[in-house]
């Protein structure tokens, strides 16, 4: 390829003719001489650089040792600098270099001076340090939030329609704002507010309340919105729970505690009845309806704000544990507690209202190890709240996981817990759940563990209370896969037999709530495998033993008694007066088979319906009549539909209080003398008051009297 064309147009042959030979000399020489005084022009420039740059060279202080060039050196450096290609410089360089040439600050400078070397630009980086401290006046932008409405469809297609909605701030900060606005760098202090050390107590006192009084409103008003609309209103449980940072050393502790207590209510307002899964990729992936959308961000916006509240209670626990304050908290070591107290308290509302919902599981293992607390408050808080969830768990799943979780923290203490811990457990219920736990015992060792069981009685080591749980243990095992065995616990029923005297009012009532179900499980549901003898001596030793208890272990033992007699009806034997068999009842004989309870009669019944509570003379005459189903006689549905054990419960007298009420006694007012003349008829008033008046005058004179005494003789 040739060289490249040249974009000057040349002229054509015609302007060629029309252009004279001087004119275009002319043209020649001006560009000639313009080039000439551009190139002078550089020379020159070039020329007043060198020498700026010589004389700085030679003004700058020499070292002590100097070594003179040869003059074939100079000549060489002159050379060298003329030779400098800046005709390749641009115009801008040229002229930078020229005004450096003309400072040569850095190069002209000192070198014997103390002054930094940056002296200047230091000066200059505070001057900009200084400047980055001053405040922004920030350009105040109202938040706009866009309300998406349906949209209108035309020829051209479908037309969006959305509406801004301006979302007001709150008032607080809105004057946070204000005042970090008009707040200069300079302020004089007599502009500043006065300090709360400058105040008097009420003054402080009275901004407290304040400041608690606008916490308060704020709190209040986004929990209502949030239960008014928890799909909406997600986002505010965030705001919700951001105050829980309260910085504000007077009111921190206060407003946080309202803060938990707050979402706590809210959660247990707003979680769903079921547990929330993590989607898959695929659901996430898959087009959904909008409802279905919208309710699948509510739902992740639920869990990770529960998450993140279950975290910040477990932190404050954790700091109360370890005494250990943070920098940035407002909260003194002393308020520590009470806020852990309060964390606590909300945990365990939790743990009973949403056994089902997530992180039940983690909640448990934060309060497990709280039950063992040296704490009785705190201690005390968690015990309850395990219990209730026992008691209220009808599926046994989170029970299951809680045994667990106690199991795993006693072993790992190495057994060294309160008796507190252990005793929730009490309340399990294990024939009410699904999963009858006898089941699990192989069949080889009924024989050894009621061997086992049978020495510990005999032994005489136990309590009462002990004896009791091993009998009723004993009766738990037999009524699951033990009924298929051909075992006759004969012991353990003259155990019981024996045991029951030792019941009254003056030991603990807590007993007959374990006799109760133990005489359920042997007499009740094991009515086959018991004798009409055996049934009988029960139906009279109880009988005996309810007039020398409570009034609710009275009701819960004449309910057995009527059970017994509806399951063996020939214990109306004990209703007549008639002897049925040979021989004497023998009532301090412990064995009930051979006691002879046939030959007597059930007189306790008729004492019992004089008793002063109205429940237990209903059922002294219910039996006495021969427990009827039907008639006047006959118990109302209230109190025969319930159990033994239940009955126990409701009329329990914990409380230092009788249910029903029981009515006083009303005493006849019985005729008595009064003293006065009213009575007296008034010759006889007139000589008693004359004798007394007498009396009272004269005075008595024993001598004169022994005297003339003697005198007669």
């Amino acid at each position: 390829m040739g060289p490249p064309r040249s974009k000057k147009r040349r002229p054509t042959f015609r302007r060629l003719l029309k252009t004279s030979g001087v004119k275009l000399e002319n043209k020649l020489k001006n560009r000639q001489l313009k080039q000439q005084n551009v190139a002078k022009k550089q020379r020159k420039e070039q020329k007043r650089l060198r020498q700026a740059v010589k004389g700085a060279v030679g003004e700058t202080p020499r070292p002590l040792e100097t070594y003179r060039k040869r003059p074939e050196e100079e000549e060489e450096e002159e050379e060298f600098l003329e030779s400098l290609p800046t005709d390749m410089m641009e115009q801008e360089d040229l002229q930078q270099m020229t005004a450096m040439a003309r400072q040569a600050s850095f190069i002209t400078r000192d070198l014997s001076s103390c002054g930094p070397v940056h002296g200047g630009k230091k000066r200059k980086s505070d001057v900009a340090r200084s400047y980055e401290k001053v405040p922004r006046k920030m350009a105040r932008t109202e938040e706009k939030e866009v309300i998406h409405l349906l949209p209108i469809k035309d020829k051209t297609g479908v037309i969006p329609q959305s509406v801004e909605r301006v979302v007001a701030k709150q008032p607080e900060e809105e004057e946070q704002g204000e005042e970090q606005e008009e707040e200069p760098d300079d302020v004089d202090a007599e502009a500043e507010p006065p300090s709360c050390q400058e105040m008097t107590p009420a003054q402080r006192e009275r901004l407290r309340n304040q400041k608690l009084n606008e916490r308060k409103l704020t709190i209040a008003g986004l929990a209502s919105a949030i239960v008014s609309d928890p799909i909406g209103s997600i986002k505010r449980v965030k705001e919700l729970r951001g105050m829980l940072m309260e910085a504000d050393p007077s009111v921190a502790v206060t407003v946080r505690k309202l803060v938990m207590v707050s979402l706590m209510e809210v959660f247990k307002d707003i979680a769903p009845t079921y547990r929330i899964r993590p989607l898959t990729s695929a659901e996430k992936t898959a087009k959904v309806k909008k409802e279905t959308q919208v309710l699948r961000e509510f739902e992740e916006g639920l869990v990770s704000q529960y998450k993140f509240y279950l975290e910040d209670l477990e932190q404050t626990v954790k700091d109360w544990k370890q005494k250990k304050k943070k920098r940035s908290q407002a909260v003194a070591l002393q308020a520590y507690g009470g806020l852990a107290e309060v964390a606590v308290r909300c945990l365990c509302e939790l743990l009973v209202a949403l056994p089902h919902f997530n992180f039940h599981n983690n909640v448990v293992v934060v309060l497990a190890p709280l039950m063992n607390d040296s704490t009785k408050k705190v201690s005390g808080m968690c015990c309850d709240a395990f219990r209730k969830l026992f008691q209220q768990d009808r599926a046994g799943g989170a029970s299951l996981a809680t045994v667990r979780v106690i199991s795993g923290l006693v072993k790992s203490l190495n057994y060294n817990v309160r008796p507190e811990l252990c005793s929730t457990t009490i309340v399990l219920n294990m024939m009410s759940f699904p999963v009858s736990f006898a089941h699990l015992i192989n069949l080889e060792f009924f024989d050894d563990l009621l061997n086992v069981l049978q020495d510990l009685i005999q032994a005489g080591d136990l309590s009462n209370k002990e004896t009791l749980h091993c009998i009723q243990t004993v009766f738990t095992i037999l009524s699951g896969q033990g009924d298929v065995l051909n075992i006759d616990p004969l012991n353990f029923y003259s155990q019981l037999y024996k045991l029951l005297p030792r019941l009254h009012a003056g030991a603990p009532n807590d007993d007959a709530i374990i006799v109760l179900r133990c005489l359920d499980a042997m007499l009740t549901r094991r009515r086959k495998q018991v004798t009409l003898q055996r049934a009988m001596a029960f139906v009279k030793r109880l009988s005996t033993i309810s007039l020398h208890v409570m009034p609710n272990a009275s009701v819960g033992i004449l309910a057995a008694n009527r059970a017994t007699m509806h399951s063996f009806p020939k214990c109306d034997f004990l209703l007549d007066n008639e002897i049925q068999g040979s021989g004497f009842y023998l009532p301090k004989l412990d064995e009930p088979e051979h006691c002879n309870a046939q030959n007597t009669a059930l007189w306790e019944l008729h004492t019992l319906q004089r008793h002063y509570h109205p429940v237990v003379r209903r059922f002294a005459v219910h039996l006495s009549q021969g427990a009827p189903s039907e008639g006047s006689a006959a118990l109302s549905a209230e109190l025969s539909r319930r159990s033994s054990v239940e009955l126990f419960d409701d009329y329990s007298i914990k409380d230092m209080t009788f249910n029903p009420p029981v009515a006083s006694r009303s005493l006849k007012k019985k005729g008595h003398f009064v003293v006065g003349a009213t009575l007296l008829d008034a010759e006889l008033q007139r000589r008693i008051e004359r004798a007394l008046t007498a009396a009272e005058d004269t005075q008595l004179d024993f001598t004169a009297a022994h005297t003339h005494k003697s005198t007669q003789h």
